[in-house]
């Protein structure tokens, strides 16, 4: 009797030892991936950082690239106008001419 309790009493410390080693393993795993989290922290911040700048220049040369398509565009419409406003005035003219002529021409009678 006294045998199967020394067995059961070193079955226990060896479950016992085999426990600790088991948790001395998960502390140092997890001290591991602390150590590894606190490494990428400032990686991410940096990485955020310039993710939000490359954005904002990104951003800055849309608008930008859209404000010298609208100037260009507003440009090629004044211009349309002016020519067309010019081809209307020169089609005004020969008519206003004649009719000036014949309002002078009566006036003369």
């Amino acid at each position: 009797m006294l045998d199967n309790q020394e067995q059961y009493i070193n079955s226990l410390k060896k479950i016992k030892e085999v426990e600790e080693n088991v948790q001395k393993e998960i502390d140092n795993y997890r001290k591991e991936i602390s150590e590894k989290i606190s490494q990428l922290d400032p990686d991410l911040k940096n990485a955020i950082a310039s993710a939000k700048t490359e954005g904002e220049k990104l951003v800055e040369s849309s608008i930008e690239r859209s404000r010298k398509k609208a100037t260009t565009e507003t440009e090629k419409i004044i211009e349309e106008a002016k020519t067309k406003a010019g081809n209307i005035s020169s089609q005004i003219m020969p008519q206003n001419t004649k009719e000036i002529i014949d309002i002078l021409l009566k006036g003369v009678e």
